[in-house]
């Protein structure tokens, strides 16, 4: 397994490094049209538009990083309450969930939207962008979060799997 963790190790830091562009892009574009709208007095017709594009891919590769980090807003109350086992199933589920929706509604979805806003030439009408390259981050982000919700599925299920063994042997 010592190929999967090189792997996942370059996926996450190619991930978080396309994170931290898009970020730093945004940042960009939104300063510069703060500048034009209030020091200029002349607003740039493009900032605002590419921003919403940039708050997209942030939003969904953000998703990814969140979930890889165990970092996704959660309200626990009710699970914190269960028992280890059925606050585990609880777990396991909700990572199934959260694969199958990633895969089928964002890969599949996504790729989808993607291949037909190409085939249609549909652009954006401020920055002339393809729409299709907008919607890659449906994909993108689909394929990220369906591998870790794989794998933190599996890593519950075996932590579950070793739990009962060791109290099955006391």
């Amino acid at each position: 397994m010592d190929w999967w963790r090189r792997l996942r190790r370059v996926l996450d830091t190619g991930l978080e490094g396309l994170l931290a562009i898009v970020m730093t892009v945004l940042v960009v574009d939104v300063t510069w049209q703060v500048f034009t709208r209030y020091v200029l007095n002349n607003p740039s017709s493009w900032t605002e538009e590419l921003a919403t594009y940039l708050m997209i891919w942030v939003g969904l590769l953000g998703a990814s990083v969140a979930l890889r980090r165990g970092a996704h807003l959660g309200i626990d109350y009710f699970v914190s309450h269960l028992s280890p086992r059925k606050r585990a199933a609880t777990e396991v589920f909700a990572f199934l969930i959260t694969g199958l929706f990633s895969v089928l509604v964002l890969g599949i979805g996504g790729a989808r939207l993607v291949l037909q806003t190409l085939e249609r030439g549909q652009t954006s009408p401020a920055l002339d962008l393809k729409m299709g390259h907008v919607y890659l981050a449906l994909p993108i982000s689909g394929f990220f979060l369906a591998l870790y919700s794989v794998e933190a599925l599996l890593e519950r299920v075996v932590r579950t799997a070793r739990g009962a063994a060791t109290h099955g042997a006391t």
